[in-house]
């Protein structure tokens, strides 16, 4: 029989297999201090037309509530740095995060083998895996367990990493050994590089966007006219942005991701401008099959591309 440390050792090497880069073991709990910045935030609506960030606030603080007798979440990383770019420097810019297949489905696959082993390896038992795609507290419950700190930006940073990943969870109806982190200190410092670079000035406050300004909330959650306001201020964002996560100094600190689903399509990386411009449904569905980017959908992207196009662009449409 296993004793503490090898069941939490025998876990966290599963996920080393798996290409996890961070993993911890932790008791689910209630998230008080998360409350009043949430509440603030919604209060001057600065989530937008994201009416889910409204709803079941209770579950987003609880995943007790989510998830029927949870007592355990393990937090997960998964690293998405690409080890290529964009080729064409004055082509519409893509997010690192949407280059290859959508995060959602390599995370939760992963979080489920994960859960598989535990279940065959370690006790039987229930769980449910989380990647963004429910009302889990991500970031806050990645900050509890140690894996970083949140940065100026609002985004979860780690010494070791930098920011260029994923945050997943699995919450389980079963105690495990759990861990017991301690708190990483905030290392911005002094630095405003990413409150300086943002070009529409979302980063309001310090660890507070507005989310209305951000050109990621724009470029994807928005589903009606992007904001008159911001035009000309996308710095050729098409699709998401990495502006404020490009600037961070901790990000040199980012290593190239080993996995073989987030390797994109070598013809989208190839892209020049006007074949962004010039692109149809069928390049469409071809470069963004699996990719996050079929959630702005073709309409979406070609919405983006207008808003971002100079004067120049006019005839390629």
């Amino acid at each position: 029989m296993q004793n503490d440390g090898q069941i939490s050792g025998s876990i966290k090497a599963k996920a080393g297999e798996l290409g996890l880069s961070g993993c911890a073991i932790l008791p689910v709990g209630f998230l008080s201090g998360e409350m009043p910045p949430l509440q603030t935030w919604l209060e001057k609506n600065m989530h937008g037309e994201m009416s889910y960030m409204a709803r079941n606030i209770d579950k987003r603080l609880d995943p007790r509530l989510i998830f029927e007798n949870a007592k355990t979440i393990i937090v997960v990383l998964q690293n998405y740095f690409p080890a290529e770019e964009q080729a064409d420097k004055t082509a519409p810019v893509l997010s690192k995060y949407a280059y290859g297949t959508d995060y959602h489905y390599v995370l939760k696959y992963k979080l489920k083998s994960l859960l598989s082993f535990i279940q065959s390896e370690i006790q039987s038992c229930n769980g449910r895996a989380f990647a963004d795609s429910a009302p889990v507290f991500e970031r806050a419950w990645a900050k509890r367990a140690g894996l970083g700190w949140i940065g100026k930006n609002s985004n979860l940073i780690s010494v070791e990493q930098g920011s260029f990943f994923f945050i997943g969870e699995l919450i389980l109806d079963i105690e495990l050994p759990f861990d017991n982190p301690k708190p990483i200190a905030d290392h911005c410092g002094k630095c405003t590089r990413c409150i300086d670079a943002c070009p529409t000035k979302a980063i309001v406050a310090d660890r507070v966007v507005d989310a209305r300004l951000c050109i990621s909330y724009q470029t994807i959650e928005l589903k009606g006219e992007l904001g008159s306001n911001l035009k000309g201020k996308f710095e050729n964002r098409v699709f998401g942005c990495d502006i404020c996560q490009d600037v961070c100094p901790w990000n040199l600190k980012s290593e190239k991701n080993t996995e073989p689903a987030f390797v994109p399509n070598t013809r989208l990386l190839q892209l020049a401008k006007k074949d962004w411009h010039q692109m149809g449904k069928q390049l469409f569905d071809e470069l963004f099959k699996k990719s996050a980017v079929k959630r702005a959908g073709f309409s979406g992207l070609k919405r983006n591309l207008c808003f971002i196009k100079s004067g120049k662009d006019q005839q390629y449409f």
